[in-house]
Protein backbone atom coordinates (compact mmCIF):
# COMPACT_ATOMS: atom_id res chain seq x y z
CA UNK A 1 0.00 0.00 0.00
CA UNK A 2 1.13 3.37 -1.07
CA UNK A 3 0.50 6.21 1.64
CA UNK A 4 0.97 10.24 1.54
CA UNK A 5 1.45 11.76 4.86
CA UNK A 6 1.23 15.61 4.47
CA UNK A 7 1.59 18.28 6.90
CA UNK A 8 0.01 21.60 5.94
CA UNK A 9 1.18 25.10 7.40
CA UNK A 10 0.23 28.65 5.37
CA UNK A 11 3.15 28.47 3.66
CA UNK A 12 4.85 25.08 3.77
CA UNK A 13 3.54 21.38 2.72
CA UNK A 14 5.89 18.55 4.40
CA UNK A 15 5.04 15.39 2.82
CA UNK A 16 6.11 11.79 4.02
CA UNK A 17 5.70 9.12 1.56
CA UNK A 18 5.46 5.54 2.72
CA UNK A 19 5.55 2.32 0.84
CA UNK A 20 4.46 -0.86 1.92
CA UNK A 21 5.05 0.07 5.70
CA UNK A 22 8.71 2.15 5.34
CA UNK A 23 8.62 5.76 5.56
CA UNK A 24 10.76 7.59 3.26
CA UNK A 25 12.65 10.76 4.12
CA UNK A 26 10.54 14.18 4.25
CA UNK A 27 10.41 16.58 1.80
CA UNK A 28 9.09 20.65 1.83
CA UNK A 29 7.17 22.16 -0.83
CA UNK A 30 5.85 25.86 -1.01
CA UNK A 31 1.60 25.53 -0.41
CA UNK A 32 1.15 26.93 -3.98
CA UNK A 33 0.10 25.77 -7.17
CA UNK A 34 3.40 24.84 -8.11
CA UNK A 35 3.59 22.93 -4.61
CA UNK A 36 0.83 21.24 -5.37
CA UNK A 37 1.78 19.65 -8.64
CA UNK A 38 5.31 18.76 -7.35
CA UNK A 39 3.20 16.58 -4.36
CA UNK A 40 1.04 15.50 -7.75
CA UNK A 41 3.91 14.22 -9.82
CA UNK A 42 5.45 12.49 -6.60
CA UNK A 43 2.10 10.36 -6.42
CA UNK A 44 2.00 9.33 -10.27
CA UNK A 45 5.38 7.59 -9.75
CA UNK A 46 4.00 5.31 -7.28
CA UNK A 47 2.81 1.98 -8.73
CA UNK A 48 -0.99 1.27 -8.01
CA UNK A 49 -3.46 3.40 -5.83
CA UNK A 50 -1.89 6.11 -3.57
CA UNK A 51 -3.90 6.83 -0.47
CA UNK A 52 -3.31 10.83 1.04
CA UNK A 53 -3.83 11.71 4.12
CA UNK A 54 -3.61 15.23 5.65
CA UNK A 55 -5.03 17.64 8.63
CA UNK A 56 -8.27 19.98 8.45
CA UNK A 57 -6.35 23.05 9.10
CA UNK A 58 -8.76 25.87 9.05
CA UNK A 59 -8.74 27.65 5.54
CA UNK A 60 -4.52 26.52 4.21
CA UNK A 61 -5.38 22.57 3.55
CA UNK A 62 -8.45 23.18 1.14
CA UNK A 63 -6.56 24.41 -2.67
CA UNK A 64 -4.17 21.02 -1.60
CA UNK A 65 -7.01 18.83 -1.51
CA UNK A 66 -8.75 20.01 -4.28
CA UNK A 67 -6.22 20.03 -6.32
CA UNK A 68 -5.38 16.29 -5.21
CA UNK A 69 -8.94 15.32 -5.67
CA UNK A 70 -8.58 15.67 -9.32
CA UNK A 71 -5.12 13.96 -9.56
CA UNK A 72 -6.21 10.11 -10.95
CA UNK A 73 -5.43 6.97 -8.58
CA UNK A 74 -5.48 9.36 -5.75
CA UNK A 75 -7.66 9.62 -3.20
CA UNK A 76 -7.91 11.97 -0.06
CA UNK A 77 -8.97 11.72 3.52
CA UNK A 78 -9.00 15.05 5.70
CA UNK A 79 -9.17 14.00 9.09
CA UNK A 80 -9.83 16.55 12.29
CA UNK A 81 -6.07 17.64 13.77
CA UNK A 82 -7.33 15.86 17.06
CA UNK A 83 -7.17 12.56 15.73
CA UNK A 84 -4.27 12.84 14.52
CA UNK A 85 -2.66 14.11 17.52
CA UNK A 86 -4.30 11.43 19.76
CA UNK A 87 -3.22 8.75 16.84
CA UNK A 88 0.40 10.34 17.78
CA UNK A 89 0.23 9.41 21.62
CA UNK A 90 -1.07 5.77 20.77
CA UNK A 91 1.95 5.76 18.78
CA UNK A 92 3.83 7.29 21.62
CA UNK A 93 5.06 9.91 19.69
CA UNK A 94 7.70 12.04 22.15
CA UNK A 95 8.72 14.38 19.47
CA UNK A 96 6.75 17.29 17.04
CA UNK A 97 8.22 18.57 14.17
CA UNK A 98 6.70 19.15 10.72
CA UNK A 99 8.23 16.09 9.24
CA UNK A 100 6.98 13.86 12.07
CA UNK A 101 3.85 15.29 11.84
CA UNK A 102 3.28 14.06 8.10
CA UNK A 103 4.92 10.57 8.93
CA UNK A 104 1.99 10.20 11.50
CA UNK A 105 -0.22 11.07 9.07
CA UNK A 106 1.27 8.73 6.89
CA UNK A 107 1.16 5.80 9.08
CA UNK A 108 -2.65 6.73 10.08
CA UNK A 109 -3.58 6.33 6.00
CA UNK A 110 -1.86 2.65 6.24
CA UNK A 111 -3.41 1.55 9.46
CA UNK A 112 -6.49 2.92 10.05
CA UNK A 113 -9.89 3.57 8.40
CA UNK A 114 -9.65 5.32 5.14
CA UNK A 115 -12.76 7.56 4.75
CA UNK A 116 -12.28 9.15 1.54
CA UNK A 117 -13.09 13.20 1.10
CA UNK A 118 -15.74 14.55 -1.47
CA UNK A 119 -15.10 17.22 -3.32
CA UNK A 120 -17.58 19.65 -3.05
CA UNK A 121 -19.42 20.56 -6.26
CA UNK A 122 -17.92 22.74 -8.86
CA UNK A 123 -20.27 26.08 -8.56
CA UNK A 124 -19.24 25.64 -4.63
CA UNK A 125 -16.06 26.33 -5.63
CA UNK A 126 -16.45 28.56 -8.29
CA UNK A 127 -18.41 31.04 -5.58
CA UNK A 128 -16.09 30.68 -3.07
CA UNK A 129 -13.28 31.92 -5.38
CA UNK A 130 -15.87 34.66 -5.95
CA UNK A 131 -16.55 35.24 -2.36
CA UNK A 132 -12.78 35.24 -1.16
CA UNK A 133 -11.87 37.39 -4.43
CA UNK A 134 -14.21 40.29 -2.69
CA UNK A 135 -13.22 39.81 0.23
CA UNK A 136 -9.79 40.62 -0.73
CA UNK A 137 -11.06 43.99 -2.87
CA UNK A 138 -13.03 45.24 0.09
CA UNK A 139 -9.91 44.85 2.38
CA UNK A 140 -8.08 46.92 -0.25
CA UNK A 141 -10.87 49.64 -0.61
CA UNK A 142 -10.67 50.23 3.08
CA UNK A 143 -6.83 50.63 2.88
CA UNK A 144 -6.67 52.94 0.30
CA UNK A 145 -10.02 54.80 1.68
CA UNK A 146 -7.47 54.78 5.12
CA UNK A 147 -5.01 56.46 2.76
CA UNK A 148 -6.83 58.77 1.00
CA UNK A 149 -8.09 60.36 4.72
CA UNK A 150 -4.30 60.74 5.43
CA UNK A 151 -3.51 62.63 1.83
CA UNK A 152 -6.43 64.88 2.39
CA UNK A 153 -5.14 65.82 5.67
CA UNK A 154 -2.53 67.89 4.56
CA UNK A 155 -2.14 70.44 2.18
CA UNK A 156 1.44 69.00 1.15
CA UNK A 157 -0.62 66.25 -0.94
CA UNK A 158 -0.37 67.54 -4.75
CA UNK A 159 -4.41 66.95 -6.34
CA UNK A 160 -3.33 64.50 -8.83
CA UNK A 161 -2.35 62.05 -6.29
CA UNK A 162 -5.86 62.63 -4.53
CA UNK A 163 -7.65 62.15 -7.68
CA UNK A 164 -5.62 59.08 -8.77
CA UNK A 165 -6.29 57.31 -5.07
CA UNK A 166 -10.47 58.63 -5.72
CA UNK A 167 -10.34 56.80 -9.06
CA UNK A 168 -8.49 53.47 -7.44
CA UNK A 169 -11.55 53.24 -5.04
CA UNK A 170 -14.13 53.88 -7.41
CA UNK A 171 -12.32 51.31 -9.65
CA UNK A 172 -12.20 48.96 -7.09
CA UNK A 173 -16.27 49.70 -6.21
CA UNK A 174 -16.80 48.47 -9.56
CA UNK A 175 -14.82 45.47 -9.50
CA UNK A 176 -16.39 44.55 -6.20
CA UNK A 177 -19.97 45.46 -8.14
CA UNK A 178 -18.83 42.78 -10.83
CA UNK A 179 -17.93 40.26 -8.88
CA UNK A 180 -20.84 40.57 -6.87
CA UNK A 181 -23.22 40.39 -10.06
CA UNK A 182 -21.08 37.56 -11.04
CA UNK A 183 -22.03 35.07 -7.55
CA UNK A 184 -25.57 35.86 -7.96
CA UNK A 185 -25.69 35.18 -11.20
CA UNK A 186 -24.08 31.58 -10.43
CA UNK A 187 -26.24 30.86 -7.58
CA UNK A 188 -29.50 31.46 -9.86
CA UNK A 189 -28.22 28.69 -12.26
CA UNK A 190 -28.26 26.19 -9.09
CA UNK A 191 -31.35 25.38 -8.14
CA UNK A 192 -29.80 24.03 -4.99
CA UNK A 193 -27.31 27.33 -4.04
CA UNK A 194 -30.56 29.39 -5.24
CA UNK A 195 -32.49 27.60 -2.10
CA UNK A 196 -30.07 28.12 0.22
CA UNK A 197 -29.76 31.95 -0.45
CA UNK A 198 -33.50 32.26 -0.10
CA UNK A 199 -33.35 30.52 3.18
CA UNK A 200 -30.36 32.45 4.42
CA UNK A 201 -31.48 35.63 3.21
CA UNK A 202 -35.10 35.52 5.35
CA UNK A 203 -32.73 36.33 8.17
CA UNK A 204 -33.33 40.15 8.82
CA UNK A 205 -29.87 41.17 8.96
CA UNK A 206 -28.48 38.96 5.58
CA UNK A 207 -28.53 40.90 2.37
CA UNK A 208 -27.45 39.79 -0.93
CA UNK A 209 -23.53 40.48 0.16
CA UNK A 210 -23.44 38.89 3.48
CA UNK A 211 -25.14 35.47 1.82
CA UNK A 212 -22.75 35.24 -0.85
CA UNK A 213 -19.83 35.47 1.59
CA UNK A 214 -21.86 32.76 3.97
CA UNK A 215 -22.89 30.58 1.62
CA UNK A 216 -19.44 30.36 -0.18
CA UNK A 217 -17.69 29.35 2.84
CA UNK A 218 -20.85 27.00 4.56
CA UNK A 219 -21.58 24.89 1.47
CA UNK A 220 -18.28 23.84 1.08
CA UNK A 221 -18.18 22.01 4.22
CA UNK A 222 -19.09 18.34 4.69
CA UNK A 223 -23.01 17.82 4.87
CA UNK A 224 -22.54 15.54 8.03
CA UNK A 225 -20.87 18.32 9.68
CA UNK A 226 -23.25 19.47 12.82
CA UNK A 227 -23.79 22.93 13.57
CA UNK A 228 -21.53 22.65 16.98
CA UNK A 229 -18.54 21.79 14.17
CA UNK A 230 -19.61 24.65 12.10
CA UNK A 231 -18.96 26.80 15.12
CA UNK A 232 -16.09 25.30 15.71
CA UNK A 233 -14.31 25.16 12.26
CA UNK A 234 -15.86 28.99 12.41
CA UNK A 235 -13.08 29.51 15.46
CA UNK A 236 -16.29 31.01 17.28
CA UNK A 237 -16.09 28.39 19.99
CA UNK A 238 -15.17 29.19 23.94
CA UNK A 239 -11.35 28.36 24.94
CA UNK A 240 -11.88 27.83 28.58
CA UNK A 241 -8.10 27.90 30.31
CA UNK A 242 -8.03 26.62 33.58
CA UNK A 243 -5.15 24.81 35.57
CA UNK A 244 -5.81 23.98 39.24
CA UNK A 245 -7.79 25.71 41.93
CA UNK A 246 -5.70 29.44 41.14
CA UNK A 247 -5.61 29.55 37.44
CA UNK A 248 -8.44 30.73 35.45
CA UNK A 249 -8.37 32.83 32.28
CA UNK A 250 -12.02 34.64 31.45
CA UNK A 251 -13.56 32.03 27.96
CA UNK A 252 -12.49 33.68 24.60
CA UNK A 253 -13.48 32.46 21.26
CA UNK A 254 -10.65 30.33 19.78
CA UNK A 255 -10.14 32.39 16.57
CA UNK A 256 -8.61 28.46 15.79
CA UNK A 257 -10.58 28.20 12.35
CA UNK A 258 -12.28 30.01 9.26
CA UNK A 259 -11.77 33.85 9.36
CA UNK A 260 -13.65 33.71 6.31
CA UNK A 261 -16.93 32.31 8.00
CA UNK A 262 -16.26 35.65 11.24
CA UNK A 263 -15.98 38.06 8.96
CA UNK A 264 -19.29 37.58 6.67
CA UNK A 265 -21.21 36.37 9.90
CA UNK A 266 -20.01 39.60 11.69
CA UNK A 267 -21.70 42.13 10.50
CA UNK A 268 -25.50 40.52 10.02
CA UNK A 269 -24.88 39.73 13.67
CA UNK A 270 -24.72 43.75 14.47
CA UNK A 271 -27.59 44.55 12.16
CA UNK A 272 -29.70 41.76 12.93
CA UNK A 273 -29.26 42.23 17.20
CA UNK A 274 -31.02 45.75 15.75
CA UNK A 275 -33.84 44.89 13.22
CA UNK A 276 -34.99 41.51 14.11
CA UNK A 277 -37.03 41.41 17.44
CA UNK A 278 -36.16 37.49 18.29
CA UNK A 279 -32.14 38.11 17.74
CA UNK A 280 -32.62 41.72 19.71
CA UNK A 281 -33.88 39.55 22.25
CA UNK A 282 -31.53 37.06 22.58
CA UNK A 283 -28.47 39.92 22.33
CA UNK A 284 -30.48 41.81 25.89
CA UNK A 285 -30.55 38.43 27.50
CA UNK A 286 -26.96 37.45 27.04
CA UNK A 287 -25.86 40.89 28.58
CA UNK A 288 -28.81 41.47 31.37
CA UNK A 289 -28.95 38.06 32.48
CA UNK A 290 -25.86 36.44 31.35
CA UNK A 291 -23.90 39.34 32.65
CA UNK A 292 -22.23 39.71 28.82
CA UNK A 293 -19.96 42.56 27.70
CA UNK A 294 -21.29 43.62 24.29
CA UNK A 295 -18.59 42.39 22.06
CA UNK A 296 -19.09 38.79 23.83
CA UNK A 297 -22.72 38.85 23.23
CA UNK A 298 -22.42 39.80 19.69
CA UNK A 299 -19.96 36.84 19.63
CA UNK A 300 -22.86 34.64 21.00
CA UNK A 301 -25.19 35.96 18.35
CA UNK A 302 -22.66 34.92 15.77
CA UNK A 303 -22.77 31.26 17.41
CA UNK A 304 -26.48 31.22 17.94
CA UNK A 305 -27.23 32.09 13.99
CA UNK A 306 -24.74 29.85 12.37
CA UNK A 307 -26.70 27.19 14.17
CA UNK A 308 -29.93 29.07 13.50
CA UNK A 309 -28.62 28.65 9.59
CA UNK A 310 -27.75 24.93 10.13
CA UNK A 311 -31.06 23.89 10.58
CA UNK A 312 -32.51 26.35 8.40
CA UNK A 313 -30.54 24.50 5.88
CA UNK A 314 -30.96 21.04 7.02
CA UNK A 315 -35.08 21.16 7.68
CA UNK A 316 -35.30 23.73 4.48
CA UNK A 317 -36.91 26.21 6.18
CA UNK A 318 -37.13 30.10 6.69
CA UNK A 319 -35.75 31.87 10.03
CA UNK A 320 -37.85 30.89 12.75
CA UNK A 321 -36.98 33.77 15.41
CA UNK A 322 -39.03 31.98 17.94
CA UNK A 323 -37.03 29.18 17.62
CA UNK A 324 -34.08 31.55 17.95
CA UNK A 325 -35.33 32.96 20.90
CA UNK A 326 -38.40 32.52 22.99
CA UNK A 327 -39.50 35.79 25.12
CA UNK A 328 -40.09 34.81 28.87
CA UNK A 329 -43.74 35.01 29.19
CA UNK A 330 -43.60 38.12 31.55
CA UNK A 331 -41.86 40.04 28.63
CA UNK A 332 -45.02 39.33 26.02
CA UNK A 333 -47.49 39.97 28.77
CA UNK A 334 -46.20 43.50 29.71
Amino acid sequence: MNCIGIDVSHKELVVVVSVKGKTRKAKTFQNTPAGFKSIIQIASKLKGNVKVCLEATGVYHFDLTIALSYAEGVEVMVINPKISSNFAKVLMSRSKTDAIDAEILAIYAERMPFEAWERPADEYITLRVFSRRIASLNKLKTQTKNQLHALVSTAETPQLVVDQVEELIKVLEKQIENQRLAAIALIKQHSALLNAFVLVTSIKGIADASAIQILAELMILPKEMSAKQWVAHAGLDPRIFQSGSSVEKKPRISKAGNKYIRQAIYMPALVSTRFEPHVKGYYSHMINDNGLKKMQAICAVMRKLLHAIHGMLKANKRFDGERFYKFPAEVIHS
